[in-house]
């Protein structure tokens, strides 16, 4: 199955609070906030939205193809990504940019604020689908440059690509039209929680509403991540549960989200039930969870498929996962 994921491709610098950051906001003071956070540490990791999503997919046995803009400072992450089966053949380098990078600080909450500085993410809406040779079963349009995001969903319409649209963090960098146009006639939406509301309240659509706008025969299919209260998958028929795997330790919660959509897409790619979608995303996220960084996680498909077994007792149809890339 042949997927192509799009979003930013950044460098992670990860910095650790030792307090808690609702303990210095002063709400009367809000409109001229002016805080320093005095950290314990910091570690430059590789991520982005699109490696760490085919990172995962890549370890659970697939070949993503990773469609991206990336500055000069690319070569070492793009062995490391090719070593473990990601296809880098479409990253395009933009010289004299730097790859885009992502500040992190996180809380003893495991709150987070950050930043991003885009770099060569800013030059992704130059490089057109149209010269992939081959019809994609899948498109990800995940957080990028928006004009590259909107470019994407015009041409998944227009070359009748499917597409999963995660707008995730530009969702308040697109207007109303945009969203919409994403929405409507997309084959998955994922969003989290708090997403999922921001998405209604702009374009006044629920996960139901948007299941039924699918360019599809069956509609679309909505995906909802609620952190420690798991996800709820909507489709025409029903909505499905899945809750989160328990992990052996938590220590950062960064790219959590991206590993669970490169667990669940697996699933889907190899024609697995949306529960156990569901739950091969919650066990891949947990991975993640558990050490430090996006991409700070391995496994074999042996070793998921056994925890997953330990996590979802009865559930044999992860035994269809293929056993090797």
């Amino acid at each position: 199955m042949k997927i192509v994921v799009t979003g930013s491709v950044a460098f992670d610098y990860l910095m650790s609070f030792p307090g808690h950051f609702c303990d210095h906001f002063i709400s009367e003071k809000l409109e001229t906030i002016s805080l320093s956070f005095l950290v314990e540490s910091m570690t430059r990791l590789r991520g982005g939205v699109a490696p760490n999503i085919a990172y995962t997919l890549a370890l659970l046995g697939q070949r993503p193809i990773l469609w991206a803009t990336v500055g000069e400072d690319f070569s070492e992450y793009r062995k490391i990504l090719e070593t473990i089966g990601v296809d880098t053949s479409e990253v395009e380098i933009i010289q004299g940019e730097y790859t885009a990078s992502f500040f992190a600080n996180t809380d003893l909450d495991n709150n987070q604020i950050a930043s991003f500085y885009p770099g060569a993410m800013a030059f992704a809406s130059r490089f057109s689908l149209a010269r992939l040779q081959e019809k994609p079963n899948l498109v990800v349009i995940s957080p990028n440059d928006p004009d590259a995001m909107k470019l994407f969903v015009r041409e998944c319409k227009e070359f009748r690509f499917p597409y999963l649209y995660d707008p995730s963090q530009q969702i308040v960098r697109l207007s109303k039209k945009d969203l919409l146009d994403g929405v409507e006639g997309c084959l998955a939406l994922f969003v989290n929680d708090y997403e999922s509301a921001l998405i209604k309240n702009i374009t006044g659509f629920s996960p139901d509403e948007i299941v039924r706008k699918g360019d599809t025969p069956d509609g679309a299919f909505v995906v909802v991540t609620r952190g420690q209260n798991g996800a709820d998958i909507y489709t025409q028929e029903q909505i499905i549960h899945t809750p989160i795997v328990i992990p052996h330790q938590i220590v950062d919660p960064t790219g959590v989200g991206d590993a669970f959509r490169g667990g669940f897409l697996t699933g889907y790619l190899n024609k697995l039930s949306f529960q156990t979608c569901g739950q091969m995303g919650a066990l891949a996220a947990t991975y993640c969870l558990e050490q430090k960084g996006p991409q700070g996680y391995c496994f074999t498909i042996e070793e998921f498929k056994k925890r997953f077994l330990e996590n979802f007792t009865g559930n044999i149809e992860i035994e269809k996962l293929a056993s090797s890339a």
